[in-house]
This record gives C-alpha cells, structure tokens and sequence, in this order.
C-alpha cells in the first residue's frame, strides 16, 4: 500500500477515535499526521518544493541526465540549494539506510526550507518544509542514463520522521549515531534533540567533520567502532579513508554548515509545532490573544539563541566554504547589516536573532498567530531584563531590533 494510503486509513481511524472519545483537553489531542483534522495527506502543498515537482512533470525544467552526479548539481541549482552546504553522513540512517556505510556515505544538501539527500548508487531524497503542514518528503527514481526520473511523495519517511514519541509531527532528525564499519548504530546520543542547545561533544556521530579548527571540542565524528575479540574500538574515519570523495560534488562536510543545519532543525522543528498546536486550539475554540502569546514564547526565545551552547573560542572553525554562499542570502539593513553576519567566536552569529525570520515557514505561520510572535520578539528586545532577551546586552538587542524594523515585514514599527 502507498504510504500516502496508509496515513488517510490511519486518519479515518483517528476520526472516528475523535467522535466516539473526544480528549479531555487540548493537550492529549492528536497533533500531527495521525490527526485528519491537520490534513497532511490531503491539503494541497506551499512547500517550494510542490512548485519545483509540477514543472518537472510539465517538463518547464532541464536537469542533467547524464549521470547522477550531473543530475545532482543541476538539481541543487535548480533548487538554490549550494553545493558547499554538503555534509556527509556514515551511519545509516535514512530511508536508504541499506546503501549507506562508512564506504558509501549519504550526502546532504541544504537551504533555508528544502534538504536534499544523495547516496551515490541510489535515490535522492528531498525534505521541502510546507508552513501549514511542516517537512513533505520526497524521492526520485534511481537515475537511468537520458530518462527524466520520476519524482514522488515519500511518506515512508513518517516512520522515523513523524515518531509517536514528538507527537506524530512531520520533524527534522538529526540523530548522532556512531556506526560500525557497516553503517549499523553501535552508540546513540541526543535522540529527540535538536537545535543549537544540544552539546557539542553529543553531535557528530555518524558525520565526517571538515573544516574544524583546534578549539572544537571531542566529539564523536569521523569515527567507527569495530568489534574486535569482544572490545569495542574507536576507530578514527577520516574524510575519504574509505571512500572516493570524487563521488560527490565536493570533497567537505563543513563544520560551519553542520552548525547552521543544526540551527535550522530546531527552528523548523519549534516552529511547526507550534502551527500544529494552534491549529489544534482552533479547532477546540482555544485560539485566543493570550493563548498566542504563550505559545509564541518558546519560539522566540529559539528565535533569540537564548540556550546556544558556547562556542569554545575564535578557532571552533576555520575558513569556510560554506561562508560565503550563506552571506550571499543575506538581508541587510541601510547600515549593511544582517542576521547572517557571523560570529564564530563564543557564538555562531554576531546578532542573536535568527536569520530563518525571513523564511517561507515563518512568513507562512498563521495570520492569526504570526502577529504574536513579532509583538512578543520586539518586547523581548525592547525592555532591560525580559527574560526570553536577558542574555544579550542593550546594544546588541538594539541593533537586531533596528535590523528587524528596517527589513522584516509586518514587524512593529517597521521603517521607524
């Protein structure tokens, strides 16, 4: 059966859970893909990537053919997505998780709102974030040399992306998993976190790391664990040891690139749920200016970096390929300054606001509910002592706020 079929059978049977046994409050309501209410399956797409699939299928798009590297650089193009974003990835643990192994790892690929995962020998998959549904997953055929390869939904993907655990909401995953020499787990950390809080000697695991400078703490990447007379090994597994990196379209798995996609995860992952959550009180009648203004606290205090773990020094990492493709997006104010101007010192950006405020999910959160937010960030910026903005000193909270007023629209007091 058709993963898309499986989630509306799934869905009637919530439905009729709900008339038969309604909750008792909203929050042991069914939140996500397992609620009909939610239309995951059936609501029709914003995600970028819905737009991109209709205009392959009407053959609007060239991509190349000729092979699947070519077709991956073609595609990453096609989507905005720059090739210096690459992370590779050794354990598996992905859809495709029977190819991927230290000798065949999994490459991924990202920009604000769409990830894009290449194993070489297999499929590419691509995670487009939707603002009223979160993460829609996708994959193409395996590429035939001259064929155009079909792309469709891949719902499967639900299983590990949509756990009852994180309340059945479509999420970014980002798992550290030290693999074996054959991709298979052998130590876990971190499962269920995400964002820039988790610490960093618990990420890594199962990623190679380039680009690190002396100041990075240990932490689990670039390495393996073989079994050997009963002892568990760690193994150090160095970027193309076990690999050709001619493979892939760049040789690196950038530090700096891994920290922002780490960032990115938890905004995406905060940021859908509370679209989910207040769905979820619109439905119940509970959607109210009060109620907005409490869900809307956790997302801005993600927002404001207020748990960033600390960078150890100026030399976390070093230059970057990666940098200069993540300036190229930047928003800037008329004194040419930006929420992408990094820092990379003792934190990832020089003005602790997150530059994902432009992004399609968060200029698509609710018209009801978007307007909380913004009020609730400018307060935290403007007063002395707020708790969600204590960490950041007056002049840094005034000049995000002057950013945010010059560029962000529907901000309070734009273009004062």
């Amino acid at each position: 059966m058709h993963a898309a079929s499986v989630i509306l059978r799934r869905a009637a049977v919530a439905a009729l859970l709900w008339t038969s046994a309604a909750p008792a409050s909203a929050a042991d309501e069914p939140l996500g893909v397992e609620d009909p209410r939610h239309r995951y399956a059936t609501a029709p797409h914003r995600d970028r990537f819905a737009a991109f699939k209709a205009d392959w299928e009407a053959h609007r798009i060239v991509l190349g053919l000729d092979n699947e590297l070519a077709f991956l650089r073609s595609l990453l193009a096609a989507l905005e997505i720059p090739v210096s974003s690459q992370i590779l990835v050794t354990s598996a643990t992905s859809l495709q998780k029977g190819r991927i192994t230290p000798r065949n790892p999994r490459a991924l690929y990202f920009n604000d709102d769409t990830y894009v995962g290449f194993v070489p020998g297999g499929q590419i998959e691509v995670l487009s974030l939707d603002p009223d549904l979160g993460g829609i997953f996708y994959i193409f055929e395996r590429l035939q040399s001259g064929r155009r390869p079909a792309v469709d939904r891949a719902d499967d993907c639900l299983t590990c992306h949509a756990p009852y655990s994180l309340g059945n909401l479509p999420v970014l995953v980002i798992e550290s998993v030290v693999p074996s020499p054959s991709g298979g787990g052998e130590k876990a950390f971190r499962r269920g976190e995400s964002g820039h809080g988790v610490a960093l000697g618990d990420r890594f695991g199962g990623y190679h790391v380039t680009g690190a400078g002396p100041a990075l703490p240990r932490h689990w990447g670039d390495l393996i664990i073989e079994r050997r007379d009963g002892r568990a090994l760690e193994v150090p597994n160095p970027v193309g040891r076990r690999f050709d990196l001619a493979r892939y379209p760049a040789p690196t798995s950038d530090l700096l690139a891994q920290l922002l996609h780490e960032h990115q995860a938890g905004f995406a992952n905060r940021t859908m749920e509370a679209v989910y959550r207040w769905r979820a009180l619109g439905f119940a009648g509970g959607a109210t200016p009060a109620a907005a203004g409490e869900l809307a606290e956790p997302l801005v205090r993600y927002l404001l970096f207020a748990d960033e773990v600390p960078l150890p020094g100026p030399e976390t990492f070093g230059p970057s390929p990666y940098a200069a493709d993540f300036a190229a997006r930047a928003v800037r104010d008329p004194a040419g300054r930006s929420l992408r101007d990094l820092d990379g010192a003792t934190r990832l950006l020089r003005y602790r606001c997150s530059y994902l405020v432009y992004s399609a999910p968060f200029a698509g959160l609710p018209e009801s509910f978007r307007p909380a937010v913004l009020a609730r960030l400018d307060r935290a910026l403007a007063a002395d002592g707020d708790p969600l903005a204590s960490h950041l000193p007056a002049e840094e909270r005034r000049t995000i706020r002057a950013i945010l007023a010059a560029t962000l629209p529907g901000y309070p007091g734009r273009g004062r």
